[in-house]
């Protein structure tokens, strides 16, 4: 799928099955957006000035302290960039390091996106597997030893959900230490685990500041905020500070300040608790309607994988189920090349209110029975 594409999906507003955003009907919007008014009241009284390009300092008290107490991670506001979402950060991660041409580690599958990004930045992508470990470390060191930088979703790796495990942490930090090589910690969810207790972020175990951790709040309030964050190893605060200067001012103040207001309150804690109760239910909901149907699935992260035959094209499938209201995603277009490439579909469970599963599961067993029919195959590989 293009990047075109791919954005064309996202923009073109949520539906049943879409990954990626977190449910518009459990948010407490309207306590935000008091929050909200106060804030821009404040701002519209405050002295006019730039702001911090680095992000407001209140927001990066506030999220300093969540990190300690939600992610392992100790802190303070001066290694913590606000951001413009994760893209943002990403984008200013990578004109930071200044690598072009140099060897980037890549989990396959991972976030089709980010792999766009390091293409545009230039970097020369390694695409590295994954299991139920996380990603394989050995074979990064065997394929490509000297890159620069591993990007890594250790928390819940995406798409597959597994998370990376202390073994193999401890072996990319040690590579890392070796190879004077820097790890961006893509932690999308956060403590935002379903099946069980989240792991700690892997910042909270580099004691050599080669991790760059990256965070957002569009999972688990809304992508329309645009606000994300970078938690810099000390080494690199200088460099970070430098480049967020010229090139990445952060967003809008009073939307930072609202947002650290909620966090101040208790508001965004009690929120993250509802939402992991909310759709834990909600995938254990859609799990059983797709086993009632004879499709059996697995988390990962925030959306059901229902692996597919690989003689069913799940792009295509995808674009048929759109024009009945459906959003989910192609496992296949994870995928770095298409000899590994598997078949599957993402179903998003944040968008998937319980109350509309039993009938979108019966249009999504009418497509893949067409699909499964075109080809003479059986709809799952087991």
């Amino acid at each position: 799928m293009s990047p075109s594409a791919v954005y064309q999906e996202i923009v073109s507003g949520p539906a049943t099955f879409q990954m990626g955003v977190p449910s518009s009907d459990s948010f407490p919007a309207a306590l935000f957006g008091r929050i909200g008014a106060h804030a821009a009241r404040t701002q519209a009284r405050a002295p006019v000035v730039y702001p911090d390009p680095r992000g407001e300092l209140e927001l990066r008290r506030r999220i300093a302290g969540h990190l300690a107490v939600a992610r392992g991670i100790q802190c303070d506001a001066a290694s913590i960039f606000v951001t413009a979402g994760f893209s943002g950060a990403l984008g200013l991660t990578l004109s930071m390091l200044r690598a072009t041409g140099a060897g980037a580690w890549m989990e396959d599958p991972g976030f089709f996106l980010t792999r766009n990004a390091l293409n545009l930045a230039r970097f020369q992508i390694a695409p590295i597997p994954v299991d139920a470990d996380g990603l394989d470390v050995d074979v990064g060191i065997a394929r490509a030893s000297d890159a620069v930088l591993a990007l890594v979703t250790p928390g819940q790796q995406a798409p597959t959900g597994a998370t990376l495990s202390l073994e193999r942490r401890m072996q990319l930090l040690d590579w890392a230490r070796r190879a004077g090589s820097w790890i961006v910690e893509d932690d999308y969810l956060g403590e935002l685990q379903l099946q069980k207790r989240a792991a700690p972020a892997l910042a909270s175990l580099d004691t050599n500041g080669r991790v760059i951790h990256i965070g957002s709040f569009s999972k688990t309030i809304s992508p329309a905020l645009r606000l994300g964050f970078i938690v810099a190893p000390d080494r690199l605060i200088d460099q970070f500070n430098e480049t967020v200067m010229s090139l990445a001012p952060a967003p809008a103040p009073a939307v930072q300040l609202t947002l650290a207001e909620f966090i101040r309150e208790g508001h965004y804690m009690r929120h993250l608790r509802r939402m992991k109760r909310l759709y834990a239910a909600r995938g254990k909901a859609l799990q059983d309607a797709l086993a009632s149907r004879g499709y059996p699935s697995q988390i990962g992260g925030l959306a059901v994988l229902l692996p597919l035959p690989d003689s069913i094209d799940d792009e295509a499938l995808v674009r048929e189920a759109r024009a009945q209201g459906l959003a989910p995603g192609a496992l296949s277009s994870w995928f770095s090349g298409r000899e590994a490439r598997q078949r599957g579909l993402l179903l998003g469970v944040a968008t998937a209110p319980e109350q509309d599963i039993p009938d979108a599961c019966d249009r999504l067993d009418r497509l893949i029975r067409r699909h499964r029919d075109r080809t003479g195959q059986r709809p799952i590989v087991h």
